[in-house]
């Protein structure tokens, strides 16, 4: 027991033995500094030193730039944009597709090579298409449309000699009109509120040109009519029809959803174009 104390104690006096550290100069020996040191001192402010070093370097390399230049470390700024850039070419990708798709459809017909069996092959498809006679008859509703759009003498139906429109536009969606066409916004649709899997029809017969997904649109589906009319309905839940089909005016396409980016509930945005300009569907379609 008196061994350990007296190792305890030689211990004791060798970490608080003081020492005396003298810097002198070389060619005239005077004193210069002189500092009392122990081991222990050395110790202790070897540690604190070494963590104030630690802390330091690890504050700069958190809270500022300087972790940039260290392998390992990106910028989050960097990140953010190459995100944003990385969904604008997914989205410019997808715009590509549809005006692709749109020209493939369009240019046997502008450069006028479509020949006579083809169109004859396409009518005797058509005309395979299984349909429902009574469905064809007007309903009372539709006649009294009918009655209602011939007295106010917009584009009357009957006296087709006099007539300057050849196609007419049935609403896609019974529901309440949240945002109208605008072009000083560029918005160049209609925004019709109804509820969620309410089914969107088609506004007159014709071909779906594009049936797919968009970032910003979510399901997206485009038919071309006669005319050279383009209806646009987007933000759909489901899409019932694809591209090459031929729909009848009143034909369920797709449902009311809520997808893409630029949604704001469930709703269908639908856009109506003529001759490559937009056109206010409200001036054809009557939507109450």
């Amino acid at each position: 027991m008196e061994n350990q104390f007296k190792q305890k104690r030689k211990l004791k006096q060798k970490l608080t033995h003081k020492y005396r550290l003298v810097i002198l100069n070389d060619d005239t020996y005077e004193e210069r500094i002189s500092l009392k040191l122990s081991v222990l001192n050395v110790f202790v402010v070897g540690g604190v030193f070494s963590f104030l070093l630690i802390f330091v370097t690890t504050f700069f390399i958190t809270f500022t730039p300087i972790r940039e230049f260290i392998p390992g470390y990106g910028s989050t700024e960097l990140r953010i944009k190459a995100t944003k850039l990385s969904l604008q070419t997914d989205s410019l990708k997808r715009k590509l597709a549809v005006i692709e798709d749109y020209t493939r459809a369009l240019k046997p017909v502008l450069l006028g090579t479509i020949k006579a069996e083809n169109i004859d092959t396409m009518q005797r498809r058509i005309g395979k298409t299984h349909l429902n006679e009574k469905s064809l008859y007007a309903s009372k509703k539709d006649s009294l449309f009918r009655e209602k759009i011939e007295s106010e003498d917009r584009f009357p139906i009957i006296n087709s000699e006099k007539s300057v429109v050849k196609i007419v536009f049935f609403a896609p969606l019974n529901g309440t009109i949240s945002q109208d066409f605008d072009p000083k916004i560029k918005h160049f649709a209609v925004d019709i509120v109804a509820k969620k899997n309410t089914p969107v029809k088609a506004t007159a017969d014709g071909t779906v040109i594009f049936s797919g997904w968009t970032t910003e649109t979510g399901n997206v589906i485009i038919i071309k009519h006669a005319d050279d009319y383009i209806s646009v309905y987007k933000h759909n839940g489901n899409l019932l029809r694809g591209e090459g089909d031929f729909v009848k005016s009143g034909e369920v396409i797709a449902s009311v959803g809520s997808t893409g980016e630029f949604t704001t509930g469930p709703h269908l945005h639908f856009e109506l174009w003529s001759g490559g300009y937009a056109v206010n569907p409200r001036n054809l379609i009557d939507f109450r």
